[in-house]
């Protein structure tokens, strides 16, 4: 039943043209993303790639790995949380990949690839293995970073995948898996405390999913223990609130949280209101600018 109703709200989505932009060339650099696909497990697997045009080749770069949330896209993610222009301006690679059916298997979420065992830890991660040969990645500057469900699979992926992530920047999502890692990875979660979707203190939001999700302060716990962290230094900047937590090798678990925020990238393109009304999102806070504050986390760290 659960999958039936995803797909309905699916197709309601797509005729009403929720999440479809046309992409926008970046008018300074002449640089444009491209459709790009990888078969993995039997599945054709798509995403987008950005370069920017100025980025040389005989140097390692970083890469950010983008997951867009429940009923999103590679396309509507590039277009909404402006990592583009944060590429041209710091110099990395962003990749914007596709889930399946529109989510991520980010262990107790989402949708068809949860239900199915997509094994969505395994096709991220070689898709970023391919960015380390065709796009010349430094494998010591691997950042990944997503909303909602998008934000659970950057979780999973710190947990399960392989490589060594040197930084996650989860947004308005909360671990949806045991984690038993014990590779350090440093954590930047930023969440509204008005999240309706996954509500900062845990149970069961009002979207699509119903399942009792743990709490953010929880989730947060969790990281301490697994890097090891000192008590958090906690600085108030009305509405927004960091807590900051130095840990060992050089790991930081830092949380943001902005009062009033509900479930949204802070500084993002403004939803469809067909979205608005029918996954229950909300307008993006002001307060801070998500993807700036993420740039400035991954560039202090390496693996």
């Amino acid at each position: 039943m659960r999958i039936l109703v995803w797909i309905a709200i699916v197709a309601l989505l797509a005729l009403a043209g929720v999440w479809f932009r046309p992409l926008r060339l970046n008018a300074a650099t002449s640089a444009t993303s491209r459709t790009a696909s990888l078969t993995f497990g039997g599945l054709q697997r798509t995403y987008r790639l950005y370069r920017p045009a100025a980025l040389q080749r005989d140097a390692a770069v970083p890469l950010v790995l983008v997951l867009h949330g429940g009923f999103g896209t590679g396309i509507q993610a590039e277009n909404t949380y402006h990592w583009d222009e944060a590429a041209d301006a710091h110099g990395f690679v962003v990749l914007y990949p596709d889930g399946i059916a529109r989510a991520w298997n980010a262990g107790a979420c989402c949708g068809r690839p949860q239900q199915t065992q997509i094994d969505d830890v395994g096709f991220l991660t070689a898709l970023v293995e391919k960015m380390m040969h065709d796009e010349n990645v430094d494998p010591h500057r691997l950042y990944v970073t997503g909303i909602s469900n998008g934000a659970m699979m950057s979780y999973r992926m710190a947990c399960e995948s392989s490589l060594a992530l040197a930084a996650i920047g989860p947004v308005a999502g909360t671990l949806s898996k045991t984690c038993d890692r014990t590779q350090p990875t440093s954590v930047l979660a930023i969440h509204g405390l008005a999240d309706r979707n996954v509500p900062f203190d845990g149970g069961i939001g009002v979207g699509f999913d119903r399942s009792d999700r743990p709490s953010v302060p929880a989730t947060i716990a969790r990281w301490h223990a697994i890097d090891r962290c000192d008590p958090p230094q906690v600085r108030d900047a009305t509405p927004v609130r960091y807590e900051i937590s130095q840990c060992a090798k050089g790991r930081v678990v830092e949380l943001v949280t902005i009062a009033g925020a509900g479930h949204q990238w802070p500084g993002s393109e403004r939803p469809p209101s067909a979205a608005v009304a029918i996954l229950h999102l909300d307008q993006p806070s002001k307060a801070i600018d998500a993807t700036a504050l993420l740039w400035e986390f991954f560039a202090a760290h390496h693996s």
